[in-house]
């Protein structure tokens, strides 16, 4: 299907020959083409782009028609309306032409279905009579028919001002609706969602903690202690950037397994308060010295930011690791000597007996 739009000497003829058969204008002495008819159609529409009750003014409509089952190579001419429809009735956007419908195959289409539209304004307000819109139809043999479709009006009007006043009202604010319960209940499932989601996780690495210690708590306090310190054996941690995590690990350790071993809270305690209560224990002169030193260059490097020597790093492992081996085998030997004691004093309760 070929349209063309106005701007040739014919479409101009068809234009005048338009409006001379819907009673407008004055017909011109060019005549039409050969055989050619002028036809009454049906099917004008005048739809507001802009959804209201009323029209008001500058409010755009688009003005056409429809045409049905349009064969395979028909022309079209369409008359030029760029300087405006009628009087007060401005064209905002020219022709449009919209395929609605293809009948037959979609490669090779014997017929469609069409809409023919035009937007138009008006800026001053009153009743309109638009003018009948006309399409002139040039068929295979060459006769051309001009096509009158039915013309439509239209009254528009201008915002009302306060007669009482005559002061035009200010814009007015924002409406604001409230919530309905349809529109909360996304986000109160998705705040549900996200509350179940962060209880289930936390549950989850809860468990996995106790597991966790529940399964060092198992072993013995000393092979606890010494597993741990394991992980500082070497001198990865002997720089002075690194010196804060390699002491504190040890003391830490070391503070975990004095409260084990002599069944005081030494994680809360100072080192002063620490030693304070190792000296009334069985651990050796020379051993609790040595810890002493070792706690002590610790809170230097924990807290005054001072850097050990290598010799302070290399001999504070072994330490450590000495007091852990040294008191344990001290407990055994106690825990040995208690039940010994305890033997004799059943052998004896069985002789009196």
């Amino acid at each position: 299907m070929n349209i063309l739009l106005s701007g040739i000497a014919s479409t101009i003829l068809t234009l005048a020959a338009c409006l001379t058969a819907a009673g407008q204008g004055t017909p011109v002495s060019a005549a039409p083409a050969p055989g050619g008819r002028t036809i009454r159609m049906e099917g004008s529409f005048l739809e507001p782009l802009q959804k209201r009750d009323t029209a008001l003014i500058a409010d755009q409509f688009r003005y056409g028609f429809h045409l049905k089952d349009v064969s395979a190579g028909t022309q079209f001419m369409l008359p030029d309306l760029t300087s405006g429809l009628m009087d007060s009735v401005d064209v905002v956007s020219p022709w449009l032409v919209d395929t609605v419908k293809v009948h037959g195959r979609k490669k090779s289409p014997d017929a469609f279905d069409i809409d023919v539209s035009l937007v138009i304004t008006s800026f001053e307000e009153g009743h309109r009579e638009l003018v009948p819109l006309c399409v002139a139809r040039a068929g295979e043999n060459g006769t051309v028919d001009t096509l009158v479709f039915d013309p439509q009006s239209i009254d528009f009007f201008t915002i009302p001002v306060d007669t009482t006043t005559y002061v035009i009202h200010d814009i007015k604010g924002q409406v604001r609706y409230p919530l309905t319960l349809p529109e909360l209940i996304p986000y109160v499932a998705a705040v549900w969602a996200i509350a179940i989601v962060a209880i289930l996780v936390w549950v989850f690495l809860s468990r996995k903690r106790r597991e966790a210690e529940a399964a060092a708590y198992k072993d013995p306090p000393y092979v606890i202690a010494l597993r741990k310190l394991d992980h500082y054996r070497g001198n990865k941690y002997w720089s002075p950037e690194k010196q804060k995590i390699y002491y504190s690990g040890i003391t830490d350790t070391m503070r975990e397994y004095i409260a084990a071993r002599y069944h005081f809270d030494a994680m809360e305690m100072t080192t002063d308060e620490i030693f304070r209560e190792l000296r009334h224990t069985d651990v050796p002169a020379d051993l609790y010295e040595e810890m002493k030193t070792l706690f002590k260059t610790a809170d230097f490097v924990k807290f005054a930011k001072a850097s050990a020597s290598d010799e302070e790093n290399a001999a504070a492992l072994p330490a450590a690791v000495r007091f852990v081996t040294t008191t344990y085998q001290s407990q055994l030997e106690e825990e040995e000597a208690a039940r010994a004691a305890s033997a004799q004093a059943e052998e004896r309760k069985g002789g009196t007996e």
